[in-house]
């Protein structure tokens, strides 16, 4: 007689809860979802699929809370293994009793306990460590797609050492793999468009954060959650985000450029949700914010942001509030102001001078700063950048008897071009 094979715990609880197939389980789910107050979640077959299969993913906080409300038992029962693996610090988002406000519907971490036994010298924290700022300065250089396999795999071994850890070096890296996780999360939602693969991805670095007991670097990652309902415009779910990251970042000593970004990345999502005016309201406290200053320095890992490029943030959502010469001189500021480093945001900057001089009726200086980011792209490819480039090609489409829009697609579909965007 052959033996079970997958999740057998799972399937076991299914069974004896009266659910005889995976849909039966995925539709129960989703009603209770429902009755619970969690909105949006639905549940499939094929998700139930995978949490029967021989490696379970570990699941989303909404769907532990279900789960575990649903069959009465904890995850690890269910035969769910935590990402720290069973041997050491683990983190329980079904059990959120201890989180109060708007951190409670994001399921963040509580605290747990320390490793039961540590087996790794002092020195295995800051080797850890380096890796993870290597990592994150080669972000601005090396293509996401060979360099997102190497960040995920140092995080399976953050997530092998943090058990065997101890005291300080538990900690350390417990950082860094929230470091690690968020340079992860930023690369699926930035650079390969994977919005659900960076949400589950910034789930792992909150609870590596909790580890940590960092609050700003909770702060960060929340943050960035808050970008992805915000591209999706959906308002509601982004503000109760940002929320949740302000609060965190009111336990820290966050610094004037951390809390001027964090007006920045809500007035992005705004603007997404077209919400212009209040995206500038914010901006403009931002900029208060940014010159007034305070004692805090900025965290090292924090190198997404800076006066550069909250003047690209402000030249974007007064673009797309109509205000163009006033999106022409912050754009201007923007790209003049940029530091060696920034080359990423440099082509969102051309791209959006592009859709102002489109905007204006300047088609040939459009083109231009088409071009411009093009031969920037061809450099150092970001997936936003290349967003901007097509939706100026697409405002350009009324003129394109024009001999400077023949030459521009020349460039957008020639070969190498063609084949970096398909195979991206």
């Amino acid at each position: 007689m052959s033996r079970p094979t997958g999740n057998v715990r799972l399937k076991a609880a299914r069974v004896a809860a009266g659910f005889n197939s995976q849909q039966d389980l995925a539709d129960a789910l989703t009603e209770q979802a429902g009755r619970m107050g969690i909105r949006g979640l639905s549940v499939g077959a094929r998700q139930v699929r995978r949490w029967e299969s021989d490696n379970p993913p570990w699941p989303q906080p909404d769907c532990q809370r279900v789960l575990v409300h649903l069959l009465g038992q904890s995850l690890e029962t269910l035969g769910f293994t935590p990402p720290w693996g069973t041997g050491g610090a683990k983190h329980d988002l079904a059990r959120p009793a201890s989180v109060t406000g708007p951190t409670k519907m994001l399921g963040l971490p509580t605290t747990s306990a320390q490793p039961s036994m540590a087996t790794q010298p002092a020195t295995a924290g800051q080797d850890f460590r380096s890796v993870t700022h290597a990592h994150r300065r080669l972000y601005w250089s090396v293509a996401p797609t060979k360099l997102h396999p190497a960040v995920v795999a140092h995080a399976t071994l953050g997530c092998a050492l943090l058990p065997e850890a101890a005291g300080p070096t538990h900690g350390v890296i417990a950082a860094a793999l929230a470091e690690t996780y968020l340079l992860a999360g930023r690369i699926e939602f930035f650079d390969l468009r994977e919005p659900s693969l960076a949400h589950e991805t910034l789930l792992l670095a909150l609870q590596a954060a909790g580890e940590a007991d960092d609050p700003l670097l909770g702060s960060a990652i929340i943050a960035h959650m808050a970008f992805i309902p915000g591209w999706a415009g959906d308002r509601e779910v982004a503000h109760e985000r940002m929320i949740a990251a302000r609060t965190y970042a009111r336990r820290a000593s966050a610094s004037a450029e951390f809390l001027s970004w964090l007006d920045a990345v809500e007035a992005e999502c705004e603007t997404r949700c077209g919400d212009t005016r209040r995206a500038l309201n914010l901006i403009v406290h931002a900029e208060g914010v940014l010159s007034e200053g305070n004692e805090y320095p900025s965290p090292e890992w924090m190198d997404w942001f800076s006066p550069a490029r909250l003047s690209a943030f402000k030249g974007n959502t007064q673009l797309l509030a109509g205000h163009l010469p006033q999106a022409r001189e912050a754009l201007l500021e923007a790209l003049d102001s940029m530091a060696p480093g920034e080359e990423k945001q440099r082509t969102v900057v051309y791209g959006d001078l592009a859709a102002v001089e489109a905007s204006c009726g300047n088609v040939e200086e459009a083109c231009v700063y088409v071009g411009d980011a093009l031969d920037q792209l061809a450099l150092t490819w970001y997936a936003t950048g290349m967003d901007r480039v097509r939706d100026v090609r697409r405002a350009l489409t009324p003129h394109q008897h024009m001999s400077c829009v023949r030459d521009l697609d020349d460039r957008l579909y020639d070969w190498t071009t063609t084949i970096s965007v398909l195979g991206r």
